[in-house]
């Protein structure tokens, strides 16, 4: 199977060791990211959710208009607007932009940032919701005639849509949650699972659990893990590099007095868990900025040459990982540098093991 990259575009300028200036949104500088993640060979660029961000839709749509082959993987959490309006948004959106849109489902760990946008139930109950969200977006995007639903959550009366995606069955849909809620709900629905850069054991064993709930349903899934490569010359000069990453985050994080609360969502809980095993594991994944910051989101690393890191995202391919999302700490300069050896180097690599295995059975 082919390997696929995402990157990510953000609508200003920031990361752990810049902070953020400017304007919240400069679309000058998500024409830049776009162009440039559409040049390094990236497939596809992550548009985050927060309930403070400006809305994901809207920028992958400023993105698309700007890029004719870089698609996008939109960040959605379900249970803030009805499930038939945003899967005819969604379903719109492909239409214009040729087929480059897929979804990224994030149910949401954090009580205190759903409350912000008016969410106030607990976590196994805003499973169930994503549930009962996802039976009606799908349905929308597929069903030829006018349907009816009544749940705990959604009633409708004669639900339809008239535009469709021009992907078939449907837009794709990605999934993020580790708790054992989420598990169960990426079984029944997802594409595509994505996890954060955990240690291979650790993968190895999220892997096998989210393949038994899909198995339920006779489905298949993809996985996706998200990671932060930290490149250099050689592999010296790269953890010299991670060094003086992690000292200007503990820097800014000072400057902006930044809290290290500890989290309430099961994915960074499995970060720290990672963490508290040591700052270098398993090859080259490194835990700094995880355990420096509680492993809010994607803030595990694999250090070294391109060569190297390629080897590792290779090692993470074997446990059945085939999209890799990857950002750096220099945002725009690392998205040019995955495009110049990282992403070509892997793609390499994935195609000889796939030629490997095809001879073996042969």
């Amino acid at each position: 199977m082919s390997v696929e990259f995402i990157g990510y575009i953000a609508t200003q300028p920031f990361s752990e060791i810049h902070p953020r200036s400017g304007e919240t949104v400069q679309p000058e500088y998500v024409e830049k990211v776009a162009r440039a993640h559409e040049l390094a060979g990236f497939d596809r660029a992550l548009v985050a959710y927060h309930s403070d961000s400006p809305d994901s839709a809207f920028v992958a749509a400023h993105a698309a208009s700007v890029t004719t082959k870089l698609k996008f993987l939109i960040a959605h959490r379900p249970g803030f607007i009805s499930p038939t309006v945003a899967a005819r948004q969604f379903a719109t959106l492909d239409v214009f932009n040729g087929g480059r849109t897929a979804v990224h489902i994030i149910t949401g760990g954090d009580d205190q940032e759903l409350r912000a946008d008016g969410s106030f139930i607990g976590k196994n109950e805003r499973y169930a919701r994503t549930d009962e969200y996802l039976n009606v977006v799908r349905q929308e995007w597929t069903s030829e005639k006018p349907f009816d639903h009544q749940g705990k959550y959604y009633q409708f009366e004669g639900a339809h849509s008239r535009v469709k995606s021009p992907q078939q069955p449907h837009i794709p849909l990605y999934f993020g949650g580790a708790s054992q809620a989420a598990i169960e709900v990426a079984g029944k629905h997802a594409d595509v699972y994505a996890l954060w850069g955990e240690t291979y054991e650790q993968v190895r064993d999220i892997v096998k659990q989210v393949r038994g709930e899909a198995a339920k349903h006779g489905r298949t899934i993809r996985f996706s893990l998200s990671l932060r490569p930290i490149l250099a010359e050689t592999e010296e000069k790269a953890w010299a590099r991670a060094d003086s990453i992690l000292e200007r985050a503990k820097a800014l994080a000072h400057a902006c007095g930044v809290p290290r609360r500890e989290p309430a969502n099961e994915g960074s809980k499995r970060l720290l868990a990672a963490a508290a095993q040591g700052t270098r594991l398993d090859k080259r994944l490194w835990t700094g900025i995880a355990g420096l910051l509680g492993a809010k989101g994607n803030s595990t690393s694999l250090v070294g040459t391109a060569e190297q890191v390629a080897e590792a995202l290779l090692d993470y391919y074997d446990l059945g990982i085939t999209t890799f999302l990857i950002r750096g700490f220099d945002p725009l300069e690392d998205a040019i540098d995955y495009g110049r050896e990282l992403i070509p180097l892997t793609r390499e690599r994935v195609a000889r093991r796939e030629r490997e295995r095809n001879e073996k059975v042969a």
